[in-house]
């Protein structure tokens, strides 16, 4: 069984979501960032974190890479071209959505706030009203990847939904009715339950 330290309300519901879909058992240790219980797991109190028996592991992304690859689901193989294709799906929704928004993040209240500049927010919620116009471009079928979900579709729609909490800009239909029926799929109720 795994266990994700981690709140719910952080980068930690895509790990959730993740294995609920995959319907992995898991625990949850409801950390918040810079907890006694994070410091545990990442020495800069990072969450979330992924225990698989002794090992340990961090960041989103690379938790869920590493759980689509040993589970063989929400993934391409690796090596080859459709794996390319996802891994480079998942880059850019790293660099145009999840960069974007945990830059507003720092600039509300994660940054001393002797150091803030809220004004830099005007300009990122200008990239990413122009990251999600591409996105809903590149969209091309009901997940991103094509006819069935993979890692991107959990990225993507977990940056729609942190958007809309930071007060972004809405998306278009298109970006909003795919983000609707993922949050109508039975293992984002789920994992949002937990």
């Amino acid at each position: 069984m795994y266990t994700v330290i981690g709140t719910s309300k952080s980068r930690a519901f895509r790990v959730l979501w993740m294995l609920q879909e995959m319907q992995e058992p898991y625990e949850q240790i409801a950390a918040g960032p810079r907890s006694d219980e994070a410091m545990k797991y990442n020495a800069l109190g990072k969450i979330p974190a992924l225990l698989d028996g002794e090992d340990v592991m961090t960041d989103s992304v690379a938790i869920m890479t590493y759980l689509a690859d040993k589970h063989g689901k929400l993934t391409a193989p690796a090596g080859t071209v459709a794996r390319a294709r996802q891994d480079a799906m998942t880059f850019w929704l790293i660099d145009e959505l999840d960069a974007i928004l945990w830059s507003a993040a720092k600039h509300s209240f994660a940054l001393p706030e002797g150091v803030r500049v809220p004004a830099v927010k005007d300009a990122l919620k200008y990239e990413f009203e122009r990251s999600a116009a591409t996105l809903s471009e590149r969209l091309d079928g009901p997940f991103l990847m094509g006819d069935e979900m993979t890692l991107p579709d959990i990225l993507a729609c977990h940056c729609l939904n942190w958007a809309i909490g930071a007060k972004f800009p809405r998306t278009d239909d298109k970006l909003f009715h795919y983000a609707k029926a993922l949050r109508e799929r039975s293992a984002f109720q789920a994992a949002s339950a937990a």
